[in-house]
């Protein structure tokens, strides 16, 4: 996207067309990507929060990217983020994020620091690590509302899959069309967020949560976090949902001399993107504001040319390859994804929506339904696992998962304290 591009003005009509082409990029399946986020601890100081700059210079002899082709940023609260190149395979994939997050850790370990597998940090008070200006605005957004939001940004680490939209040119009966994909991504997410909930948390007033991240999340500004609707058309419904979301900040006018020197940006109240087109905004809208505020949406499953499926915590050790390759399974595969579609059908049901999501973040795998689905998904996912000869730590690290949570209808966020702290002191010590 060049300068001239980048500058060019909005009318609704145009960032409507805009937001649902880019959302789903369509052509063939297969690819997989994945985002590990990950807290970073120094056991010798608890409530310390490595400096984004030290982390990043301690990881620089290493290159940005990686040999595995993996880039490394580090989030608001010092989390430290892996984002793998696209892979053409699972496997190739794996393998790549693999090394490269063994070389991070050891070069981590050289200097007593490791990366917590868990999905919030419950111990260290929220608190940013940078002053960028955009960071400074969502935190101020954020803050309205309580401390929730800043938590999120600060707090929490997860797994994102990234995998390929889908094809228009397949019937639309064959589940490698987009729009099956893109239903089937939503009806297997509350079933992936209670399977792989590891961010336990019992609130003040006794409520339990086993994915408090997500609850956490949820509690934002709902315009922005929540699922959009399940239509039979996915780009026009995305494009609603993004016109239909609160504006979190304004940048400065790119042609202002000073912007990008750390001018404050404008923080609106309660103005939604359609507002901002339609000239309630301090200025006109960009395709740089527009692309700006589609990165600030988090809805479980976001669509950004590709499905970025967010709803997964965290996992100790070498678990984070469970999600990737079930996820990959359940979609790309199609005797996976009509074993998914099947195990999920009574929540694919339009008039459920969001009771599913917050049930599979307050339960885990506690409700008999969502464990009997998660154990006829992770069943599937294994036997196209085993009939595509994926590598066999990827086949053993899934069927580990299985026999210790999913048969017993357990979650990671149900292990007792001492078994995290045992599983986490493994992982610290390598």
């Amino acid at each position: 996207m060049n300068d001239t591009t980048s500058a060019i003005l909005l009318t609704e009509t145009t960032a409507s067309a805009y937001v649902a082409a880019a959302g789903f990029r369509v052509g063939p399946v297969g690819r997989v990507g994945v985002e590990l986020e990950y807290c970073v601890r120094d056991p010798r100081r608890p409530l310390h929060r490595p400096a984004p700059g030290r982390l990043l210079s301690l990881v620089a002899h290493l290159g940005n990217p990686l040999p595995g082709g993996c880039a490394v940023t580090i989030e608001p609260g010092g989390q430290l983020e892996l984002s793998s190149s696209v892979g053409g395979s699972l496997a190739e994939c794996l393998t790549a994020v693999a090394s490269d997050l063994a070389l991070v850790r050891a070069t981590l370990a050289e200097h007593g620091l490791y990366l917590d597998g868990t999905g919030l940090d419950m111990l260290r008070r929220p608190r940013l690590v940078t002053d960028h200006p955009r960071y400074v605005a969502l935190a101020e957004y954020h803050d309205r509302s309580g401390n929730r939001g800043r938590t999120v940004m600060t707090n929490s680490a997860s797994i994102q899959v990234c995998l390929d939209s889908g094809t228009d040119e397949a019937d639309a009966g064959d589940w490698s069309h987009f729009t099956r994909r893109w239903w089937l991504a939503d009806a297997i997410g509350p079933v992936m967020m209670a399977a792989f909930a590891n961010s336990p948390h019992v609130t003040r007033a006794g409520r339990r949560w086993a994915s408090y991240r997500q609850a956490l999340r949820f509690g934002t500004d709902a315009s922005r976090t929540r699922a959009p609707k399940r239509t039979e058309d996915p780009r026009q419904a995305w494009a609603r949902y993004a016109l239909a979301a609160k504006v979190a900040m304004v940048a400065p006018p790119e042609d202002d001399p000073v912007a990008g020197q750390g001018e404050r940006w404008h923080v609106p109240h309660g103005l939604t993107m359609r507002d901002w087109l339609r000239g309630y905004g301090p200025r006109p809208v960009t395709l740089t504001d527009l692309e700006r505020h589609l990165g600030t949406l988090v809805p479980p499953v976001r669509p950004r040319g590709y499905l970025e499926l967010r709803m997964i915590d965290q996992q100790a050790g070498d678990d984070w390859v469970v999600p990737a390759a079930v996820v990959t399974a359940l979609l790309d595969d199609p005797e996976g994804a009509q074993a998914a579609a099947d195990a999920t059908e009574h929540l694919r049901s339009p008039l459920r929506r969001h009771r599913d999501w917050l049930a599979a973040a307050r339960d885990g795998l506690g409700d008999p339904a969502t464990a009997a689905a998660a154990l006829a998904c992770f069943t599937a996912a294994q036997a196209v696992l085993a009939r595509s000869d994926a590598p066999l730590t990827v086949r053993d690290a899934v069927a580990q998962f299985v026999d210790r949570y999913v048969l017993r209808g357990r979650c990671p966020a149900d292990d007792a304290p001492q078994e995290r702290a045992r599983r986490m002191r493994v992982v610290s010590t390598g």
